[in-house]
Protein backbone atom coordinates (compact mmCIF):
# COMPACT_ATOMS: atom_id res chain seq x y z
CA UNK A 1 0.00 0.00 0.00
CA UNK A 2 2.82 2.41 0.91
CA UNK A 3 4.58 1.56 -2.34
CA UNK A 4 1.44 2.27 -4.33
CA UNK A 5 0.96 5.51 -2.41
CA UNK A 6 4.57 6.51 -3.16
CA UNK A 7 4.11 5.77 -6.84
CA UNK A 8 0.81 7.68 -6.83
CA UNK A 9 2.51 10.61 -5.13
CA UNK A 10 5.37 10.63 -7.62
CA UNK A 11 3.02 10.44 -10.58
CA UNK A 12 1.03 13.29 -9.10
CA UNK A 13 4.20 15.37 -8.67
CA UNK A 14 5.18 14.61 -12.27
CA UNK A 15 1.71 15.53 -13.44
CA UNK A 16 1.77 18.70 -11.34
CA UNK A 17 5.15 19.69 -12.83
CA UNK A 18 3.82 19.05 -16.36
CA UNK A 19 0.73 21.09 -15.64
CA UNK A 20 2.86 23.88 -14.16
CA UNK A 21 5.09 23.94 -17.24
CA UNK A 22 2.03 23.96 -19.47
CA UNK A 23 0.53 26.85 -17.52
CA UNK A 24 3.78 28.81 -17.78
CA UNK A 25 3.90 28.21 -21.54
CA UNK A 26 0.26 29.27 -21.93
CA UNK A 27 0.82 32.42 -19.86
CA UNK A 28 3.98 33.33 -21.79
CA UNK A 29 2.17 32.73 -25.08
CA UNK A 30 -0.66 34.93 -23.91
CA UNK A 31 1.76 37.75 -23.09
CA UNK A 32 3.56 37.33 -26.41
CA UNK A 33 0.25 37.27 -28.26
CA UNK A 34 -0.94 40.40 -26.47
CA UNK A 35 2.36 42.14 -27.20
CA UNK A 36 2.23 41.16 -30.87
CA UNK A 37 -1.37 42.27 -31.00
CA UNK A 38 -0.50 45.71 -29.68
CA UNK A 39 2.55 46.02 -31.91
CA UNK A 40 0.64 44.95 -34.98
CA UNK A 41 -2.15 47.34 -34.15
CA UNK A 42 -0.07 50.42 -33.54
CA UNK A 43 3.52 49.75 -34.68
CA UNK A 44 4.69 51.11 -31.37
CA UNK A 45 2.31 54.07 -31.22
CA UNK A 46 -1.29 54.69 -30.30
CA UNK A 47 -3.67 54.40 -33.22
CA UNK A 48 -5.83 57.39 -34.01
CA UNK A 49 -9.57 56.89 -33.85
CA UNK A 50 -9.74 57.14 -37.66
CA UNK A 51 -7.19 54.33 -37.95
CA UNK A 52 -9.10 52.12 -35.50
CA UNK A 53 -12.43 52.82 -37.20
CA UNK A 54 -11.19 52.38 -40.77
CA UNK A 55 -12.22 48.71 -41.27
CA UNK A 56 -15.57 49.28 -39.58
CA UNK A 57 -16.42 52.30 -41.73
CA UNK A 58 -15.43 50.35 -44.81
CA UNK A 59 -17.57 47.32 -43.83
CA UNK A 60 -20.97 49.04 -43.60
CA UNK A 61 -22.86 45.72 -43.14
CA UNK A 62 -22.73 43.22 -40.28
CA UNK A 63 -24.68 40.37 -38.69
CA UNK A 64 -26.10 40.58 -35.18
CA UNK A 65 -26.77 37.22 -33.48
CA UNK A 66 -28.96 36.96 -30.38
CA UNK A 67 -28.67 33.44 -29.02
CA UNK A 68 -28.91 31.89 -25.59
CA UNK A 69 -31.13 29.91 -23.24
CA UNK A 70 -34.15 32.00 -24.25
CA UNK A 71 -34.17 30.09 -27.57
CA UNK A 72 -35.46 27.05 -25.64
CA UNK A 73 -38.84 28.49 -24.58
CA UNK A 74 -38.88 30.39 -27.89
CA UNK A 75 -41.35 33.00 -26.66
CA UNK A 76 -43.63 30.65 -24.74
CA UNK A 77 -43.70 29.85 -21.02
CA UNK A 78 -45.88 27.19 -19.37
CA UNK A 79 -48.16 27.06 -22.38
CA UNK A 80 -48.61 30.83 -22.62
CA UNK A 81 -47.21 33.06 -25.36
CA UNK A 82 -45.22 35.85 -23.74
CA UNK A 83 -45.37 39.31 -25.26
CA UNK A 84 -42.33 41.35 -26.15
CA UNK A 85 -38.95 40.32 -27.48
CA UNK A 86 -37.84 36.71 -27.06
CA UNK A 87 -34.58 37.25 -25.17
CA UNK A 88 -36.47 39.13 -22.41
CA UNK A 89 -38.70 36.17 -21.51
CA UNK A 90 -37.07 35.78 -18.09
CA UNK A 91 -38.18 39.29 -17.15
CA UNK A 92 -41.44 39.40 -19.12
CA UNK A 93 -42.69 36.07 -17.76
CA UNK A 94 -41.38 36.85 -14.25
CA UNK A 95 -39.34 33.61 -14.11
CA UNK A 96 -37.35 33.08 -10.88
CA UNK A 97 -33.59 32.63 -11.31
CA UNK A 98 -33.55 29.01 -10.12
CA UNK A 99 -36.39 28.09 -12.47
CA UNK A 100 -34.80 29.84 -15.45
CA UNK A 101 -31.48 28.05 -14.77
CA UNK A 102 -33.13 24.71 -15.61
CA UNK A 103 -33.27 25.79 -19.26
CA UNK A 104 -29.52 25.14 -19.44
CA UNK A 105 -30.14 21.40 -19.16
CA UNK A 106 -32.38 21.63 -22.24
CA UNK A 107 -30.00 23.72 -24.33
CA UNK A 108 -28.34 21.23 -26.67
CA UNK A 109 -27.90 22.87 -30.11
CA UNK A 110 -26.64 19.77 -31.91
CA UNK A 111 -27.30 21.34 -35.34
CA UNK A 112 -25.04 24.33 -34.65
CA UNK A 113 -22.41 24.70 -37.34
CA UNK A 114 -20.12 27.72 -36.94
CA UNK A 115 -18.74 27.40 -40.45
CA UNK A 116 -22.25 27.42 -41.90
CA UNK A 117 -23.27 30.50 -39.89
CA UNK A 118 -20.21 32.45 -40.96
CA UNK A 119 -20.70 31.50 -44.61
CA UNK A 120 -24.31 32.71 -44.45
CA UNK A 121 -23.03 36.08 -43.23
CA UNK A 122 -20.21 36.22 -45.76
CA UNK A 123 -22.44 35.26 -48.68
CA UNK A 124 -24.85 38.02 -47.63
CA UNK A 125 -22.04 40.55 -48.07
CA UNK A 126 -21.58 41.07 -44.33
CA UNK A 127 -18.10 41.88 -43.07
CA UNK A 128 -18.46 41.32 -39.33
CA UNK A 129 -20.48 39.31 -36.81
CA UNK A 130 -21.61 40.51 -33.38
CA UNK A 131 -22.85 37.65 -31.17
CA UNK A 132 -24.25 37.75 -27.64
CA UNK A 133 -21.45 36.41 -25.46
CA UNK A 134 -23.75 37.07 -22.48
CA UNK A 135 -27.21 38.64 -22.57
CA UNK A 136 -29.19 40.08 -19.65
CA UNK A 137 -30.04 36.58 -18.40
CA UNK A 138 -26.37 36.08 -17.50
CA UNK A 139 -25.80 32.84 -19.43
CA UNK A 140 -22.39 32.65 -21.15
CA UNK A 141 -21.69 31.13 -24.58
CA UNK A 142 -18.07 30.31 -23.72
CA UNK A 143 -16.20 28.41 -21.00
CA UNK A 144 -15.83 31.17 -18.44
CA UNK A 145 -13.48 30.53 -15.54
CA UNK A 146 -15.44 32.76 -13.14
CA UNK A 147 -18.77 30.92 -13.41
CA UNK A 148 -20.26 27.52 -14.18
CA UNK A 149 -23.30 29.18 -15.75
CA UNK A 150 -21.92 28.67 -19.22
CA UNK A 151 -22.17 26.50 -22.31
CA UNK A 152 -19.50 24.03 -21.13
CA UNK A 153 -20.45 23.49 -17.50
CA UNK A 154 -24.23 23.95 -17.45
CA UNK A 155 -25.45 22.31 -20.68
CA UNK A 156 -25.32 18.86 -22.26
CA UNK A 157 -23.85 20.46 -25.39
CA UNK A 158 -20.44 21.05 -23.85
CA UNK A 159 -18.85 22.79 -26.84
CA UNK A 160 -17.26 26.23 -26.92
CA UNK A 161 -19.56 28.14 -29.24
CA UNK A 162 -17.47 31.31 -29.29
CA UNK A 163 -14.30 29.33 -29.90
CA UNK A 164 -15.82 27.58 -32.91
CA UNK A 165 -17.13 30.88 -34.28
CA UNK A 166 -13.73 32.50 -33.76
CA UNK A 167 -12.03 29.83 -35.85
CA UNK A 168 -14.70 30.01 -38.57
CA UNK A 169 -14.47 33.81 -38.75
CA UNK A 170 -10.70 33.67 -39.17
CA UNK A 171 -11.09 31.04 -41.87
CA UNK A 172 -13.56 33.12 -43.89
CA UNK A 173 -12.14 36.59 -43.28
CA UNK A 174 -14.99 37.89 -41.12
CA UNK A 175 -14.39 40.13 -38.09
CA UNK A 176 -15.64 38.55 -34.86
CA UNK A 177 -17.26 40.91 -32.35
CA UNK A 178 -19.06 40.32 -29.06
CA UNK A 179 -22.18 41.79 -27.53
CA UNK A 180 -21.96 41.83 -23.71
CA UNK A 181 -24.60 42.87 -21.21
CA UNK A 182 -23.61 45.13 -18.34
CA UNK A 183 -26.85 44.23 -16.62
CA UNK A 184 -27.05 40.67 -15.27
CA UNK A 185 -30.28 39.14 -13.98
CA UNK A 186 -28.51 36.02 -12.75
CA UNK A 187 -25.53 37.27 -10.73
CA UNK A 188 -26.34 37.88 -7.03
CA UNK A 189 -24.24 41.07 -6.95
CA UNK A 190 -26.11 42.58 -9.88
CA UNK A 191 -29.89 42.85 -10.41
CA UNK A 192 -31.02 39.41 -9.29
CA UNK A 193 -31.64 40.19 -5.57
CA UNK A 194 -34.44 42.53 -6.61
CA UNK A 195 -36.45 39.89 -8.46
CA UNK A 196 -38.99 40.32 -9.91
CA UNK A 197 -37.85 43.88 -10.69
CA UNK A 198 -34.97 42.74 -12.92
CA UNK A 199 -34.93 45.86 -15.07
CA UNK A 200 -34.58 48.59 -12.43
CA UNK A 201 -33.42 52.01 -13.57
CA UNK A 202 -33.22 53.44 -10.04
CA UNK A 203 -32.86 50.67 -7.44
CA UNK A 204 -29.26 49.75 -6.72
CA UNK A 205 -27.37 46.71 -5.48
CA UNK A 206 -24.75 47.53 -2.81
CA UNK A 207 -22.48 44.81 -4.20
CA UNK A 208 -22.59 45.91 -7.84
CA UNK A 209 -19.01 47.24 -7.71
CA UNK A 210 -17.84 43.80 -6.64
CA UNK A 211 -19.69 42.29 -9.61
CA UNK A 212 -17.86 44.67 -11.98
CA UNK A 213 -14.38 44.03 -10.59
CA UNK A 214 -14.54 40.29 -9.84
CA UNK A 215 -16.92 39.11 -12.54
CA UNK A 216 -17.59 41.41 -15.47
CA UNK A 217 -14.03 42.66 -16.02
CA UNK A 218 -12.48 39.17 -15.70
CA UNK A 219 -15.03 37.85 -18.21
CA UNK A 220 -14.26 40.64 -20.67
CA UNK A 221 -10.56 39.88 -20.29
CA UNK A 222 -11.29 36.23 -21.09
CA UNK A 223 -13.17 37.21 -24.23
CA UNK A 224 -10.46 39.56 -25.50
CA UNK A 225 -7.44 37.41 -24.68
CA UNK A 226 -8.93 34.04 -25.60
CA UNK A 227 -10.84 34.91 -28.76
CA UNK A 228 -9.21 38.14 -29.92
CA UNK A 229 -8.21 40.22 -31.57
CA UNK A 230 -11.86 41.28 -31.60
CA UNK A 231 -13.40 43.84 -33.90
CA UNK A 232 -15.96 45.34 -31.52
CA UNK A 233 -17.19 44.99 -27.97
CA UNK A 234 -20.88 45.91 -28.15
CA UNK A 235 -22.36 46.73 -24.73
CA UNK A 236 -25.99 46.90 -23.62
CA UNK A 237 -28.00 47.11 -20.39
CA UNK A 238 -26.28 50.34 -19.37
CA UNK A 239 -29.54 52.03 -18.34
CA UNK A 240 -29.66 50.41 -14.87
CA UNK A 241 -29.28 52.63 -11.83
CA UNK A 242 -26.03 50.94 -10.82
CA UNK A 243 -24.20 52.08 -13.97
CA UNK A 244 -22.78 55.54 -14.58
CA UNK A 245 -20.86 57.41 -17.25
CA UNK A 246 -17.65 57.49 -15.12
CA UNK A 247 -17.90 53.69 -14.79
CA UNK A 248 -18.32 53.51 -18.55
CA UNK A 249 -15.19 55.58 -19.17
CA UNK A 250 -13.25 53.38 -16.75
CA UNK A 251 -14.42 50.21 -18.49
CA UNK A 252 -13.63 51.72 -21.89
CA UNK A 253 -10.02 52.39 -20.76
CA UNK A 254 -9.75 48.89 -19.29
CA UNK A 255 -10.81 47.28 -22.57
CA UNK A 256 -8.56 49.47 -24.72
CA UNK A 257 -5.62 48.59 -22.46
CA UNK A 258 -6.24 44.90 -23.23
CA UNK A 259 -6.61 45.51 -26.98
CA UNK A 260 -5.68 49.03 -28.11
CA UNK A 261 -7.25 48.79 -31.56
CA UNK A 262 -10.64 47.47 -30.42
CA UNK A 263 -13.83 49.45 -31.12
CA UNK A 264 -16.42 49.95 -28.37
CA UNK A 265 -20.00 51.15 -28.78
CA UNK A 266 -21.45 54.08 -26.84
CA UNK A 267 -23.53 51.89 -24.54
CA UNK A 268 -20.40 51.21 -22.52
CA UNK A 269 -21.46 54.51 -20.94
CA UNK A 270 -24.85 56.18 -20.83
CA UNK A 271 -25.17 57.07 -24.54
CA UNK A 272 -28.15 54.75 -24.95
CA UNK A 273 -29.29 55.29 -28.53
CA UNK A 274 -26.33 57.14 -29.94
CA UNK A 275 -28.33 60.32 -30.42
CA UNK A 276 -27.62 62.07 -27.17
CA UNK A 277 -24.04 61.35 -26.24
CA UNK A 278 -21.29 61.16 -28.80
CA UNK A 279 -21.91 64.59 -30.32
CA UNK A 280 -20.41 66.04 -27.14
CA UNK A 281 -17.14 64.30 -27.81
CA UNK A 282 -15.20 61.37 -26.43
CA UNK A 283 -13.82 63.46 -23.57
CA UNK A 284 -17.23 63.47 -21.90
CA UNK A 285 -18.87 60.30 -23.21
CA UNK A 286 -17.36 56.85 -23.53
CA UNK A 287 -17.54 54.82 -26.72
CA UNK A 288 -16.64 55.08 -30.39
CA UNK A 289 -19.99 54.95 -32.19
CA UNK A 290 -23.71 55.53 -31.68
CA UNK A 291 -26.30 52.77 -31.73
CA UNK A 292 -29.78 53.81 -32.90
CA UNK A 293 -31.99 50.76 -32.40
CA UNK A 294 -34.79 49.69 -34.76
CA UNK A 295 -34.60 53.05 -36.53
CA UNK A 296 -32.68 55.04 -39.11
CA UNK A 297 -32.01 58.65 -38.07
CA UNK A 298 -33.74 60.94 -40.58
CA UNK A 299 -30.55 62.88 -41.27
CA UNK A 300 -28.02 60.38 -39.99
CA UNK A 301 -25.72 61.54 -37.20
CA UNK A 302 -23.40 64.07 -38.90
CA UNK A 303 -19.88 64.01 -37.51
CA UNK A 304 -20.52 60.82 -35.54
CA UNK A 305 -19.90 57.17 -36.37
CA UNK A 306 -23.13 55.23 -35.96
CA UNK A 307 -24.75 51.89 -36.61
CA UNK A 308 -28.44 51.01 -36.90
CA UNK A 309 -29.18 47.63 -35.34
CA UNK A 310 -32.41 46.06 -36.50
CA UNK A 311 -34.40 42.84 -36.39
CA UNK A 312 -35.67 40.97 -39.47
CA UNK A 313 -38.97 40.26 -37.78
CA UNK A 314 -40.24 41.65 -34.43
CA UNK A 315 -37.78 39.95 -32.05
CA UNK A 316 -34.04 39.63 -31.44
CA UNK A 317 -34.07 36.25 -29.69
CA UNK A 318 -35.95 33.40 -31.37
CA UNK A 319 -39.75 33.19 -30.99
CA UNK A 320 -41.30 30.26 -32.82
CA UNK A 321 -44.52 32.13 -33.69
CA UNK A 322 -43.05 35.46 -34.86
CA UNK A 323 -43.51 35.46 -38.65
CA UNK A 324 -43.58 39.24 -39.09
CA UNK A 325 -40.68 39.24 -41.55
CA UNK A 326 -39.41 42.31 -43.36
CA UNK A 327 -39.18 41.81 -47.12
CA UNK A 328 -35.87 41.56 -48.96
CA UNK A 329 -36.84 44.78 -50.77
CA UNK A 330 -37.26 46.59 -47.47
CA UNK A 331 -33.98 45.28 -46.06
CA UNK A 332 -31.96 46.14 -49.16
CA UNK A 333 -33.37 49.65 -49.26
CA UNK A 334 -32.68 50.09 -45.54
CA UNK A 335 -29.06 49.07 -46.16
CA UNK A 336 -28.72 51.70 -48.90
CA UNK A 337 -30.51 54.37 -46.86
CA UNK A 338 -28.26 53.80 -43.85
CA UNK A 339 -25.08 53.90 -45.97
CA UNK A 340 -26.32 57.08 -47.67
CA UNK A 341 -26.46 58.73 -44.24
CA UNK A 342 -22.98 57.55 -43.23
CA UNK A 343 -23.98 54.63 -41.02
CA UNK A 344 -23.55 50.87 -40.70
CA UNK A 345 -26.35 48.30 -40.79
CA UNK A 346 -26.23 45.55 -38.12
CA UNK A 347 -28.97 43.09 -39.11
CA UNK A 348 -30.07 40.46 -36.59
CA UNK A 349 -30.72 36.74 -36.75
CA UNK A 350 -32.14 34.75 -33.82
CA UNK A 351 -31.13 31.07 -34.09
CA UNK A 352 -33.28 28.24 -32.75
CA UNK A 353 -32.42 26.13 -29.71
CA UNK A 354 -31.19 23.46 -32.14
CA UNK A 355 -28.62 25.90 -33.54
CA UNK A 356 -30.24 26.78 -36.86
CA UNK A 357 -30.68 30.25 -38.31
CA UNK A 358 -34.39 30.41 -39.29
CA UNK A 359 -34.98 29.76 -42.97
CA UNK A 360 -36.75 33.10 -43.63
CA UNK A 361 -33.60 34.85 -42.37
CA UNK A 362 -31.38 32.66 -44.55
CA UNK A 363 -33.52 33.37 -47.62
CA UNK A 364 -33.43 37.14 -47.11
CA UNK A 365 -29.70 37.18 -46.47
CA UNK A 366 -29.08 35.14 -49.61
CA UNK A 367 -31.10 37.66 -51.65
CA UNK A 368 -29.15 40.54 -50.13
CA UNK A 369 -25.93 38.72 -50.97
CA UNK A 370 -26.90 38.37 -54.63
CA UNK A 371 -27.52 42.11 -54.82
CA UNK A 372 -24.25 42.87 -52.99
CA UNK A 373 -22.20 40.75 -55.40
CA UNK A 374 -23.19 43.14 -58.17
CA UNK A 375 -23.59 46.39 -56.27
CA UNK A 376 -21.38 46.09 -53.19
CA UNK A 377 -19.11 48.83 -54.54
CA UNK A 378 -21.92 51.29 -53.83
CA UNK A 379 -22.01 50.30 -50.12
CA UNK A 380 -18.52 49.30 -48.93
CA UNK A 381 -16.25 52.18 -47.99
CA UNK A 382 -18.78 54.81 -48.98
CA UNK A 383 -19.63 58.03 -47.17
CA UNK A 384 -22.85 59.98 -46.72
CA UNK A 385 -24.59 61.59 -49.66
CA UNK A 386 -23.34 65.06 -50.65
CA UNK A 387 -26.48 65.91 -52.66
CA UNK A 388 -29.16 65.94 -49.98
CA UNK A 389 -32.55 64.27 -50.06
CA UNK A 390 -33.76 63.06 -53.45
CA UNK A 391 -37.26 61.82 -54.40
CA UNK A 392 -36.19 58.66 -56.22
CA UNK A 393 -34.02 56.98 -53.58
CA UNK A 394 -30.68 57.92 -52.04
CA UNK A 395 -26.99 58.42 -52.83
CA UNK A 396 -23.66 57.16 -51.50
CA UNK A 397 -20.23 58.55 -52.33
CA UNK A 398 -16.54 57.77 -52.72
CA UNK A 399 -13.74 60.07 -53.87
CA UNK A 400 -14.53 60.90 -57.48
CA UNK A 401 -17.76 58.86 -57.55
CA UNK A 402 -21.42 59.11 -56.70
CA UNK A 403 -23.71 56.08 -56.55
CA UNK A 404 -27.35 56.86 -57.19
CA UNK A 405 -29.58 54.25 -55.55
CA UNK A 406 -32.78 54.43 -57.57
CA UNK A 407 -35.77 52.87 -55.81
CA UNK A 408 -38.44 54.66 -57.87
CA UNK A 409 -37.53 54.47 -61.54
CA UNK A 410 -38.47 57.58 -63.58
CA UNK A 411 -41.31 56.80 -65.99
CA UNK A 412 -40.00 59.26 -68.58
CA UNK A 413 -36.47 57.78 -68.54
CA UNK A 414 -34.99 60.99 -67.09
CA UNK A 415 -33.30 60.80 -63.71
CA UNK A 416 -32.97 64.29 -62.25
CA UNK A 417 -30.08 64.90 -59.86
CA UNK A 418 -29.18 68.10 -57.97
CA UNK A 419 -26.43 69.90 -59.87
CA UNK A 420 -22.89 68.83 -59.11
CA UNK A 421 -20.56 71.80 -59.27
CA UNK A 422 -17.48 69.93 -60.45
CA UNK A 423 -19.18 68.30 -63.40
CA UNK A 424 -19.61 64.72 -64.50
CA UNK A 425 -17.04 62.79 -66.49
CA UNK A 426 -19.05 59.62 -67.04
CA UNK A 427 -22.38 57.97 -66.14
CA UNK A 428 -23.22 54.27 -66.35
CA UNK A 429 -25.17 51.44 -64.77
CA UNK A 430 -23.06 49.78 -62.09
CA UNK A 431 -24.43 46.34 -62.98
CA UNK A 432 -23.24 46.84 -66.56
CA UNK A 433 -20.42 49.37 -66.78
CA UNK A 434 -20.47 49.18 -70.57
CA UNK A 435 -23.92 50.81 -70.53
CA UNK A 436 -22.93 54.48 -70.78
CA UNK A 437 -25.65 57.00 -69.99
CA UNK A 438 -26.10 60.47 -71.52
CA UNK A 439 -26.02 63.44 -69.17
CA UNK A 440 -27.56 66.86 -69.85
CA UNK A 441 -28.41 69.95 -67.81
CA UNK A 442 -31.82 71.29 -66.88
CA UNK A 443 -31.71 74.51 -64.89
CA UNK A 444 -30.07 73.81 -61.55
CA UNK A 445 -30.16 70.04 -62.08
CA UNK A 446 -28.47 67.46 -64.22
CA UNK A 447 -30.49 64.85 -66.08
CA UNK A 448 -29.28 61.30 -66.64
CA UNK A 449 -30.99 59.43 -69.48
CA UNK A 450 -31.76 55.94 -68.19
CA UNK A 451 -33.41 52.87 -69.76
CA UNK A 452 -37.19 52.80 -70.00
CA UNK A 453 -37.52 50.18 -67.25
CA UNK A 454 -35.48 49.55 -64.11
CA UNK A 455 -32.85 46.82 -64.54
CA UNK A 456 -33.34 46.09 -60.83
CA UNK A 457 -36.80 47.00 -59.48
CA UNK A 458 -35.53 46.97 -55.89
CA UNK A 459 -32.50 49.24 -56.25
CA UNK A 460 -30.69 50.03 -59.50
CA UNK A 461 -27.34 51.79 -59.12
CA UNK A 462 -26.45 54.59 -61.52
CA UNK A 463 -22.78 55.47 -61.10
CA UNK A 464 -21.46 58.96 -61.77
CA UNK A 465 -17.75 59.69 -62.09
CA UNK A 466 -17.15 63.31 -61.19
CA UNK A 467 -14.16 65.58 -61.69
CA UNK A 468 -13.66 66.36 -58.01
CA UNK A 469 -11.96 63.81 -55.76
Amino acid sequence: MNSRMTMYSKSNRTLDMSISRAIIVVVLCAFVFAGCQRAAASNGRDLTKDERMHWWRDARFGMFIHWGLYAVPAGEWKGKRIGGIGEWIMERADIPVAEYETLAKKFNPVKFNADQWVKIAKNAGMKYIVITSKHHDGFCLWDSKVTDYDIIDATPFGRDILGELSRACKKHGIRLCFYHSIMDWHHPDAQAPFHPNYNSRNRTNPNFGRYVETYMKPQLKELITKYGPLGVLWFDGEWIGDWSEPQGRDLYKYIRALQPDIIVNNRVGKGRKGMEGLNKGDQEYAGDFGTPEQQIPAKGLPGVDWESCMTMNATWGYKHYDHNWKSKEDLLRKLADIASKGGNFLLNVGPTAEGLIPEPSVERLAAMGEWMKINGESIYGTTASPIGKVPWGCCTAKPGKLYLHVFDWPEDGKLEVPEIEDGIKKAYLLANKRTKLRVTRKGDKIVVAVPDSAPDPINTIVALEIKSK
